[in-house]
């Protein structure tokens, strides 16, 4: 097994004990609904980067950060003991900024939608500023099939 396998082996246990050991034994009230996203180990397996997510407002996500911050080290010792690795991470909790990317592109989204419905507004009843078919066509084709008859004709005589 690869150092990278066994990395991302140990972030993803890491991220299930983190999450369930803060269901379950930390009971600080400033602790919101906080779901813990990913986890990210160096390669060295020495430092772990836990990322999560708190529902509420920037007072909740800041009371939460608090508490994860005093729970750090229940949370280690937690991880050392079900893990069984030599030498536990230390942890260091990141907020994930994957609910304010998709909140941003779910507004743009938004915009272009409504810039769409003015264009389409706005062309309803419109005309072509030329011809409808702004293509050109090829001529007739019995112009053309004289024109080749005369020459095959003189290159035969």
């Amino acid at each position: 097994m690869t150092d990278n396998a066994r990395a991302r082996k140990l972030a993803d246990r890491i991220q299930v004990v983190v999450a369930e050991t803060l269901d379950r034994r930390i009971k600080d009230p400033r602790l919101g609904f906080v779901t813990i996203t990913d986890a990210r180990v160096t390669g060295d397996l020495r430092e772990a980067t836990v990322f999560y997510t708190v529902y509420g407002d920037d007072e909740e996500r800041a009371a939460s950060a608090a508490a994860l911050e005093s729970a750090k080290g229940v949370l280690r010792s937690e991880v050392g003991r079900q893990t069984g690795v030599r030498f536990t991470p230390t942890l260091a909790f990141v907020p994930d900024a994957l609910p304010d990317n998709a909140r941003t592109i779910e507004d743009l989204l938004d915009k272009a939608r409504a810039k769409d419905a003015a264009v389409r507004e706005v062309s309803t009843g419109a005309t072509y500023a030329g011809d409808a078919d702004p293509y050109r066509k090829p001529e007739d084709d019995t112009d053309e099939s004289d024109d080749s008859d005369e020459n095959e004709g003189s290159a035969s005589a």
